[in-house]
Order: C-alpha cells, then structure tokens, then sequence
C-alpha cells in the first residue's frame, strides 16, 4: 500500500511564488526517485488555535502563511531509497535550491493509509 511523507511549514507571503518554483522543482526530483503524486496546499483557511493549531505547530509569525504538503509513494521502502536519493541529489542543495521559507520550522513524518476511499 502506498506511504506519505507529510509536511507543514510557515512561508512568507513575499515567497509566494519562490515556494512555488522551489516545490514544483523538489517535485521533479522526488518523482525522479519515485514519488508517485506531491502536492503542495497554501493556506486559505487555517484559524488559530487556543490549545492546538497548524499555525501554532509551525510558530507561524505575522505576514506568513501555513503550507500543508505531502508527497505519495508506494511504499516505505520506495520513500527510504527516494527520500535519500532525492536528498542526495546535488539539485535540492542550499546553493542549487534554496528554501524561501524556515526549514528550522517544519514539521514533517512517514505516514501509512489505513483508510482510502
């Protein structure tokens, strides 16, 4: 059955479109080593929380926005091998692919589907 890796980050709002270059560029990559599908959400309706919130998850500051993003492969295995090829891959380096947002505030896990309908 397939695998997540799934991610929350806070981008500036200013990096709109850097995020978005810097993602459909990581996407290819990660395709490349065998992802099946990534897909990156920005927020359009992410409340604060008092308790719990994506917003506080990521200490989401003033003029930044929640993105909510995950990346589908099939299997544990496939995203072990992909993830460090892809992590390995001179393409996604600081210097080729700088990230527009603070990598220090992500969160990110492996996830497995026990339910798709």
């Amino acid at each position: 059955m397939d695998y997540v890796d799934g991610f929350v980050a806070a981008v500036p709002n200013e990096n709109k479109e850097k995020f978005i270059q810097h993602a459909r560029d990581a996407a290819k990559i990660f395709k490349e080593h065998g992802a099946t599908r990534v897909v990156e959400c920005w927020g359009d309706d992410v409340p604060d929380g008092t308790v719990t919130s994506f917003p506080m998850a990521v200490k989401c500051e003033k003029g930044e926005t929640v993105v909510f993003s995950w990346i589908i492969w099939p299997s544990k295995e496939a995203r072990k091998a992909g993830m460090e090829k892809s992590m390995n891959d001179p393409r996604l380096s600081k210097e080729n692919n700088p990230m527009p947002f603070d990598g220090k505030r992500v969160i990110f896990g492996g996830f497995q589907i026990v339910l798709e309908e």
